[in-house]
């Protein structure tokens, strides 16, 4: 089952329904001691970066997240806590990936946030894209990045510049677009990540 960390700073309505719309069961962590009862997990978030890390510190649930050797996926905000420091508040994140999140130039001229439909490119193969092929467009909201990097970066985007749409180091994987508002695909995902093999912590 999947355990879904409810720290305040998720979209978790529209993240449930898609994964009911899959059948993968799921249930919320509410607290550290919740934490071991799951086979994988999933880290939402929407809104900012810093925020969103100082409510995940309160949660008592940073320490687990850093051990376990369970699949863990990020989700946009959720994606971004897995780097070493957002320029969103000057933060200091989780520090799973030696990468950093950065705000998408003004003279790139770009509409900031970058929101809507773009296309995700395969930059190696992973299980998290079974049967999702590259080129595949994705949703987006945001107005942050994390920096392309060869070792990490499972998938790309472009937007003024290319940057990782997806990233994997070790168990902990994460998607700077919403799967739960990406349709067919966005559910393929979470249903390979619910596929994903494992070992228990």
């Amino acid at each position: 089952m999947i355990g879904i960390v409810n720290y305040g700073a998720g979209n978790i309505f529209s993240l449930t329904a898609a994964l009911e719309r899959q059948d993968i069961k799921y249930e919320m962590i509410n607290s550290a001691e919740e934490f071991d009862k799951y086979e994988r997990i999933i880290i939402p978030g929407v809104g900012h970066a810093g925020a969103a890390m100082q409510k995940l510190k309160e949660s008592g649930m940073v320490e687990k997240i850093k051990a376990t050797t369970k699949p863990v996926l990020g989700i946009c905000v959720g994606m971004q806590l897995m780097t070493d420091f957002s320029e969103e508040g000057n933060a200091d994140l989780l520090g799973i990936a030696p990468l950093k999140t950065r705000h998408f130039f003004e003279n790139l001229k770009l509409k900031v946030p970058h929101m809507g439909w773009n296309k995700v490119n395969g930059e190696i193969d992973n299980e998290l894209f079974k049967d999702i092929p590259s080129g595949t467009y994705f949703y987006y909201v945001h107005s942050y990045f994390i920096e392309f990097n060869p070792t990490f970066t499972i998938a790309s985007t472009e937007y003024g510049l290319k940057y990782s749409a997806a990233l994997k180091k070790d168990n902990f994987y994460g998607v700077q677009f919403h799967p739960e508002k990406s349709g067919i695909a966005g559910e393929t995902l979470l249903k390979n990540f619910a596929n994903i093999k494992y070992e228990a912590s």
